[in-house]
């Protein structure tokens, strides 16, 4: 099927001098900001119901927003120029309202006819979605780019979608999807936003370099790019209970859906590539730190951490779930810990050990609040990744929650040579 969408020019949106705030000035990027300042982030909120005008309203709720974000219309730039990381100081964000790119754009197609919303689509379709959403140039965030990229796109059903690129600089995936709610309580009507957003909090610690260190070797990992295949898989909610229920019962603690789910793909993959059983194999997951590091309430900058669980591939591809899910809880139990000095979950030896396929990144996009975003017509049926921006290391993947009663995972988690294996391995779990 051959997608046409007529897209508009770009039109830059300021924050509207109607909410009567006030800006300017600069922020500095906390350590937790620093490491993603030129890192971008696609999601794509896909709305069934009808939006009359969905453009026209989203843009002027966008103005209206930017008023009490106004960090988010200006542009990152380098203490000196140098852009190479010199220290915590180096980088800011300048708040001159310069403003967001925002698309209007519209297409002949149904919404059912593009996106599926009760299976998976085919890896066609999902080459269609890469027309939903604008992108930087090369994937990486320049000093003179806006920090924000939107494109309304209109089908001729009534449906829309909203695709939101962003520099992850200056929102996490929690802080994006404050950012949206609010765009979406003005578009409806309201004042002022619910939470009030802050986006500096000088109370926040700094990162550890142990931390830091994790961060930028994961960041450096040679992208092994078309060599990955990019699946867009459901594991079904009965198959996650199942293992929920029987880790319960053994262990007489709950499991979360995440931890069930993390632990499936870990397994599933890990058998599928069949390493050596001592080869050692890295998982990584993105942890949301705001609890730990006592974030003021409406903070929108970064404030995440990876988390990493090292085990030997025969533990993992030959053991249980329940192994899997006591080893991915151990880590969680220890996320206090990433905020202190010390060598860190994994000293920087291991990590440049262990081969870049045999690492498996993980971030859960659960409880964002992408999908509580609501312009007029209702939350969207459907909240996705881009598989444009997955980052670099392979088995990047995309946690959503999906509508049909399961978890919906985007993921370049193998191979093209491994797909089937991986696909044929879930398949043995449902």
């Amino acid at each position: 099927m051959s997608l046409v969408v007529r897209k508009s020019s770009p039109v830059v949106v300021r924050p509207s001098p109607e909410a009567g705030m006030t800006s300017g000035g600069t922020i500095k990027l906390s350590s937790f900001d620093k490491g993603l300042y030129n890192m971008p982030s696609t999601t794509l909120l896909v709305f069934e119901h009808p939006l009359h005008n969905a453009a026209e309203i989203i843009q002027g709720a966008l103005s209206r927003a930017l008023a009490h974000y106004y960090p988010i219309a200006g542009r990152i730039v380098v203490a000196g120029g140098g852009g190479g990381g010199g220290g915590d100081d180096d980088f800011y964000i300048e708040c001159n309202d310069q403003g967001v790119d925002f698309i209007a754009a519209r297409t002949d197609h149904a919404l059912k006819e593009v996106i599926c919303f009760d299976r998976s689509p085919s890896p066609g379709a999902r080459k269609l979605l890469d027309h939903l959403a604008v992108y930087y140039p090369s994937m990486t965030c320049g000093s003179g780019d806006p920090l924000l990229l939107m494109q309304v796109t209109e089908f001729s059903c009534g449906g829309f979608v909203l695709g939101v690129t962003w520099n992850h600089g200056v929102a996490d995936g929690a802080g994006m999807g404050q950012f949206l709610q609010a765009v979406g309580e003005l578009a409806r009507g309201s004042p002022s936003p619910s939470v009030a957003p802050v986006r500096w909090d000088g109370s926040l610690p700094s990162l550890p370099p142990s931390v830091l260190e994790a961060q930028q070797h994961l960041l450096s990992l040679d992208p092994l790019g078309d060599d990955l295949a990019i699946l867009d898989i459901t594991i079904p909610m009965e198959s996650i209970d199942r293992v929920r229920a029987d880790f319960s019962s053994s262990f007489g603690q709950p499991c979360t859906t995440f931890e069930a789910a993390l632990a499936v793909l870990w397994r599933c993959r890990t058998r599928a590539i069949k390493p050596g059983p001592e080869t050692l194999t890295l998982l990584v997951f993105l942890a949301d730190m705001r609890k730990h590091a006592g974030a003021k309430e409406g903070y929108y900058g970064n404030c995440i951490v990876e988390q990493l669980v090292m085990a030997k591939c025969g533990a993992v591809a030959d053991g249980d779930f329940k192994g899997a899910v006591m080893a991915i809880r151990r880590a969680k139990d220890q996320l206090p810990d990433r905020l202190k000095d010390g060598d860190g979950v994994v000293g920087q030896q291991k990590l440049r050990e262990i081969r870049a396929y045999d690492t498996l990144i993980v971030t859960s996009w659960r409880n964002l609040g992408f999908d509580r975003v609501d312009f007029g017509s209702g939350r969207p049926a459907r909240v996705t990744a881009s598989g444009k921006d997955l980052p670099p290391s392979p088995g990047a993947v995309g946690f959503l929650r999906d509508g049909s009663g399961g978890v919906s995972v985007l993921a370049d988690l193998v191979r093209q040579e491994h797909a089937e294996a991986f696909l044929a391995e879930l398949a043995k779990f449902k």
